[in-house]
């Protein structure tokens, strides 16, 4: 037997062929239905929020941390969820996530009051925060570099799918009022989804961890909650609360917890080599690029996805389930260009498809700016789909590919540490373009309005808004320079690609003693 075929002797199965390779495959479809249900769960609570507001008598502020209580509990804790999946095992993690997060969706559907759905809302994001980070080390342990490429198209699918389908989802279980439930269903419908999760994860998922003991550092994840805190609170809070002066000291002073952090981990690696977060990443250029340039794209997918929100439902008076209708061809182009970029273009290309994906990204938003302001408050949702459509090929172009220029050199045994890193900068981006939010299209909107200035000043905040997402793909495409010009797994000879039977292995023979020395940890099935 080859490399490739490890996690399907970890998983017990009797015969290396076919079965073994359903199981894992099984095991993907597992991993990516949780992935899914988190981004759903993200974009779905949006659209409910006037419901919620008039069935629940929730306060303005209450509503606020109903999205952003999520949100910071998921940041905070997604690098800790990460290193807990080395040190414990991913699919042991991956399982305590998936039943913490869909009890916690019980709790917020059927909460009795404002504080109690915000506390489970945080619960909420504290168990995806364990259950996300294990989704991409699972397949970074499990599937061969070879077959990764073809792995990240699916994911980058489901990442656009995700992205909008949530609200549209969202309008129809509010609209539906099933039950008389009015917006709780939109919580509810995670718990089959979860409960399914568990029964088929338990069955078909493989174990794999970290090939060495690690700790948990506590102290690391002490400084990444408290340096997370002090910068993502104020941004969230921030335009409620009038952007006052503690505000931007909060933020300022997160950076000094942030050197901190380094400066520990650093000792911490010295000493026993069991760092929160693993320094030696960022050695990694294509990781380092990568990371830099997730970022900024969250920045501007954080703009662009409220402002667009609020220009159709506020700005054009439409309703939710129009909204999200008006959204379906920015869904499906994303996921036709992000399968299409992995299996297709990048292994050609290279970096080319993700530059030209900001590219063309760019393009599809000044389009949408020229269409707004040629058709101001008479614009229809087949007039917008030219523009989502080109701005979905653009996103689906950068974001499967990205993902695996991210870790396509990342060592396996440190896959948990680079997911979790990958995720929460995407979130501290998303964050930072939300809290930009406040000063690029809000401070474009009077504060006193009339009922008919409040159309014309919304569509003219939103193409103003809309013109620095442009700017920010440009520096985008600017620091997608600094990435490979070809994933490691495209590069014939790569370090991490699988001896295949192509190489001159017998399928029959076990792997040699030096094959296995830089993988993860395998642990069939009973055991994990």
């Amino acid at each position: 037997m080859t490399s490739t075929d490890t996690p399907e002797t970890a998983l017990g199965s009797p015969a290396p062929g076919a079965a073994a390779d359903r199981r894992r495959w099984f095991a993907l479809a597992i991993v990516m239905t949780a992935a899914f249900m988190d981004l759903v769960d993200v974009t779905i609570v949006n659209i409910a929020i006037p419901s919620i507001q008039r069935d629940a008598g929730a306060t303005f502020s209450q509503i606020q941390w109903i999205t952003a209580g999520y949100a910071l509990a998921f940041a905070a804790g997604l690098v800790t969820g990460g290193r807990l999946g080395d040190i414990h095992g991913r699919k042991r993690l991956f399982l305590l996530g998936v039943a913490g997060f869909t009890v916690a969706s019980a709790l917020c559907g059927f909460a009795v009051n404002p504080e109690m759905l915000v506390a489970s809302r945080i619960l909420q994001g504290a168990m995806a925060a364990m259950m996300v980070p294990q989704v991409l080390s699972i397949v970074h342990a499990t599937f061969p570099a070879h077959e990764r490429g073809k792995v990240f198209g699916l994911f980058g699918a489901i990442v656009g799918l995700g992205a909008v389908s949530g609200p549209l989802l969202g309008a129809l279980l509010t609209e539906w009022n099933l039950f008389g439930l009015e917006w709780r269903p939109i919580f509810l419908i995670n718990l089959p989804v979860g409960v399914v999760a568990l029964i088929l994860g338990r069955r078909f998922i493989s174990e794999s961890k970290a090939p060495k003991a690690l700790k948990l550092d506590l102290v690391g994840v002490a400084l990444v909650t408290l340096g997370l805190l002090m910068l993502l609170y104020p941004l969230t809070r921030g335009r409620e609360l009038g952007w006052p002066l503690w505000g931007y000291l909060s933020m300022a002073g997160s950076l000094a917890v942030f050197a901190a952090l380094v400066a520990y981990e650093r000792r911490k690696t010295a000493r026993d080599g069991s760092p929160l977060v693993e320094l030696s990443l960022f050695k990694v250029k294509s990781f380092a690029a990568g990371i830099a340039v997730q970022t900024v794209f969250g920045v501007a997918l954080g703009i662009f996805f409220l402002v667009w929100t609020l220009y159709m439902q506020i700005g054009l008076g439409w309703s939710p389930l129009r909204a999200g209708l008006t959204g379906v061809p920015f869904s499906i182009a994303v996921s036709a260009a992000a399968g299409m970029s992995v299996q297709l273009l990048v292994p050609r290309f290279g970096r080319k498809v993700l530059q030209a994906g900001a590219l063309v990204m760019a393009i599809g938003v000044l389009l949408y700016i020229w269409e707004s302001d040629r058709y101001g408050m008479g614009i229809a949702s087949w007039q917008m789909a030219l523009p989502l459509v080109v701005m979905g090929a653009g996103m689906g172009f950068i974001v499967a590919p990205l993902t695996d220029a991210v870790l396509s050199d990342v060592p396996r045994e440190h896959s948990g540490s680079a997911s979790g890193l990958i995720n929460t900068v995407q979130q501290m981006g998303n964050a930072l373009g939300l809290g930009l939010v406040s000063v690029l299209f809000f401070g474009e909107i009077g504060d006193r309005l009339t009922a008919a200035q409040v159309g014309p000043a919304f569509v003219n905040a939103f193409q103003h808004a809309l013109g620095w997402v442009a700017a920010v793909l440009a520096v985008i495409f600017l620091l997608m320079f600094a990435l490979p010009k070809r994933p490691a797994q495209h590069v014939e000879g790569a370090q991490d690609e699988p001896v295949t039977q192509d190489q001159g292995q017998d399928q029959d023979q076990g792997p040699g003693p030096d094959q296995s020395q830089n993988q993860d940890e395998l642990i069939p099935a009973g055991q994990g």
